[in-house]
């Protein structure tokens, strides 16, 4: 029989838990509340003492002030908001604002502002639009004005245009109104942390290992090199790739606009350009650096990028005992390289006739190695060429390896071969003088001989 009755009742009343009343959602402050947040919080602070802590202790620091300050002027704030103000306020005051987040993220490779709303990032080769905003026009100056000022340049109205590194070694370019018409543009080239060696780019899709031996042994023959692509292609990561395999007991000098490259070796000098002072005095370019460095008893001299009248004494250089130098070009081509170069050199030596300033690129440079990134993404070497020698007034060249596209797979990745003529290169005598003669025919037969293909990969080359 089913029980019933009144003590029934009383214990099913017993066991009914009553449910607990709807918390109402604390509504996100508007912005007019949270700047004026920052002013109160920004008076509490001893600036110079805020410069010299680190970012964590800083953080920890602000949190208990904002809550303070928020319940003073009765604006609610949940926790995530008040870790979310005490995280942006310590990245303004001793980080680089809203940057920080994507400077400190590992996948992204490019930071591009192009004004306070508009922020993009490159990821694996690809764009996209970030999340990340500034507050307005000033706030992007701002953060633009504190990364130039890490190394001694500024930006401004009157001197709008600035290349700078920051401490990370990321290369950063800013440009200013009334040049850049929607704000402040800032573009950052990252360097990932992991050392790059020929290896991991081969572990990355940029080339194969019979290639990267290659280039493994240009480097030890001391062979004159000039690495070629366009923006964004990766040559100064190929460089410091190639570097590595530099003996650590020659003397090496590096010039550089802004520095970036990374060289391991113990008996590194780097040197960097200047721009002029407040009254167009004391700019030092790269020439003036490259003639010094002549002085500097150099064994190898690396340029880290070629692009003016420096041109005409990097040949000198390579021409007068400093092989094994390498630098970088913008070209598309091997053969748009040669023309940039000459086309440099004239503009430091105007009367010197073109058959004289092709004579000297012969002689001087060695190898042209072209990097590209191609549709996928990924950064690959295309095609490594040998400077043979004139016929006539033009420069032949033969192509070492080459990159040759077979398919697409069916994650867009683009599948291919690289393919070797097989010829006697123009510096046999450089090879049979360091012993060398016999791998480099080795690396060529086993290029030919695989013919393996280089499937898609994420990351930078």
């Amino acid at each position: 029989m089913k029980p019933f009755g009144l003590r029934v009742e009383e214990a099913a009343r017993a066991q009914i838990i009553p449910l607990p009343r709807p918390v109402a959602a604390v509504a996100a402050p508007d912005a007019g509340i949270l700047l004026r947040l920052r002013g109160k919080i920004m008076e509490r602070l001893d600036s110079a003492g805020v410069a010299e802590m680190a970012p964590e202790v800083l953080r920890a620091e602000l949190e208990p002030v904002i809550h303070e300050i928020a319940g003073q002027e009765r604006v609610q704030l949940s926790a995530r908001d008040q870790t979310r103000l005490a995280q942006e306020l310590s990245d303004d005051m001793v980080g680089f604002g809203p940057l920080e987040p994507l400077l400190r993220d590992e996948s992204i490779s490019d930071i591009m502002v192009n004004g306070p709303n508009a922020v993009f990032v490159e990821v694996s080769g690809k764009l996209q639009k970030s999340t990340v905003r500034f507050r307005d026009a000033e706030h992007a100056a701002m953060v633009a004005q504190k990364m130039v000022a890490t190394v001694g340049r500024r930006v401004d109205e009157s001197s709008p245009l600035c290349d700078a590194r920051l401490p990370d070694g990321s290369r950063v370019n800013v440009i200013f109104p009334p040049l850049a018409l929607d704000g402040p543009c800032i573009s950052i080239r990252k360097f990932t942390k992991k050392k790059m060696d020929l290896a991991a780019m081969v572990a990355n899709g940029s080339m194969n290992a019979a290639v990267a031996r290659l280039l493994e042994i240009a480097a030890r023959c001391r062979l004159n090199i000039l690495v070629s692509g366009g923006t964004g292609s990766g040559k100064t990561t190929l460089l410091n790739a190639v570097s590595r395999m530099i003996s650590p007991g020659e003397r090496i000098i590096t010039i550089e606009d802004a520095a970036e490259l990374q060289l391991q070796q113990p008996h590194v000098v780097r040197l960097e350009t200047r721009t002029a002072n407040l009254e167009g005095r004391g700019e030092i370019s790269q020439r003036e650096l490259l003639r010094n460095a002549l002085r500097m008893r150099p064994d190898r001299i690396i340029v880290g990028e070629v692009r003016g009248t420096e041109a005409y004494d990097m040949l000198q250089a390579m021409n007068t005992g400093h092989a094994g130098s390498i630098s970088t070009v913008h070209a598309n081509t091997p053969r748009d390289a040669i023309s940039r170069v000459e086309n440099m050199v004239q503009m430091a030596a105007v009367n010197l006739p073109a058959r004289a300033i092709r004579t000297q690129i012969v002689s001087a440079l060695d190898l042209i190695i072209q990097i590209e990134r191609m549709r996928d993404g990924v950064r690959r070497i295309s095609r490594i060429s040998d400077i043979c020698g004139m016929e006539s007034e033009v420069i032949t060249m033969n192509d070492v390896a080459s990159f040759e596209f077979e398919s697409e797979d069916s994650g867009g990745g683009i599948v291919g071969h690289y393919h070797s003529a097989m010829m006697c290169p123009s510096f046999a005598d450089r090879l049979a003088y360091f012993d060398l003669e016999r791998a480099w025919t080795d690396a060529m037969q086993a290029m030919r001989l695989s013919a393996s293909p280089q499937p898609r990969r994420s990351g930078r080359g």
